[in-house]
């Protein structure tokens, strides 16, 4: 199916899910205000933040939507609810996509891409978190997560009835697997600057067993609340 270039000219709604998200959510938007071009909509999706997420999201301009359901799959759609462009642009909050993600987009609806990612690029020096971003270049299934953002045109959203809401880890991982049975994808090689405070506040060791097992417990079929059970219990994360 090709999006076509009418999609792009009608512009990019971004979602941004957040919890708590006070020390990055303020940095996101005003990214956003000045490399975006083009038609943009901002929409932050809250879970129920009991910090100044809202306050901030709403002084630099942002759509704000309150969820009645935390997690990102059920914030996601909530947000994609009251989207009104022909794309849609998920952005977690602790990240910056490339200072030209519009063009980049646009360029790749006007190929006939309905849906796509970017790499990954850590905000640090580490060198095994190089080796880490460099592998999300490659079309394997453990880089299609969040971090890397996602572009989906809206009428595929819709058509793929969105995110499973009940998912509460591998979201991401999940709707591109179903959407790439139908739609064209693709890797664009700009990259995404993404927060490292997963790897600071544990370690690159223990996330990666971390990873690695929440995988594996997803691809044998464990539940949601297992998975994120077993997730907190692996790594201290926002805490």
């Amino acid at each position: 199916m090709n999006p076509g270039i009418n999609d792009t000219l009608a512009g990019v709604s971004i979602i941004i899910p957040t919890y708590n998200e006070a020390n990055y959510i303020g940095r996101l938007l005003i990214y956003l205000q000045t490399y975006a071009t083009g038609n943009i909509q901002v929409i932050v999706a809250d879970g129920g933040s009991t910090d100044e997420t809202v306050s901030i999201a709403k002084l630099h301009g942002a759509i704000v939507v309150k969820c009645d359901q935390k997690g990102r799959a059920a914030q996601m759609n909530c947000g994609a609810a009251s989207a009104t462009r022909a794309f849609l642009y998920f952005v977690h909050a602790d990240c910056l996509p490339p200072k030209n993600f519009f063009q980049q987009i646009s360029c790749a609806l006007q190929k006939g891409f309905s849906l796509g990612r970017f790499q990954t690029k850590f905000d640090s020096k580490s060198l095994l978190l190089k080796v880490n971003a460099f592998c999300t270049r490659f079309d394997w299934s453990i880089c299609s997560g969040g971090d890397q953002t996602l572009f989906i045109t809206r009428d595929a959203f819709q058509q793929l009835n969105g995110f499973n809401s009940k998912m509460l880890l591998m979201e991401d991982y999940e709707i591109v697997k179903r959407a790439r049975k139908q739609y064209d994808y693709i890797i664009m090689k700009e990259k995404v600057l993404v927060s490292a405070r997963k790897y600071h506040q544990n370690s690159w060791l223990k996330v990666q067993q971390a990873h690695r097992k929440i995988i594996k417990m997803y691809n044998d079929g464990v539940s949601q609340e297992a998975l994120a059970a077993k997730y907190d219990e692996l790594l201290n994360y926002r805490n």
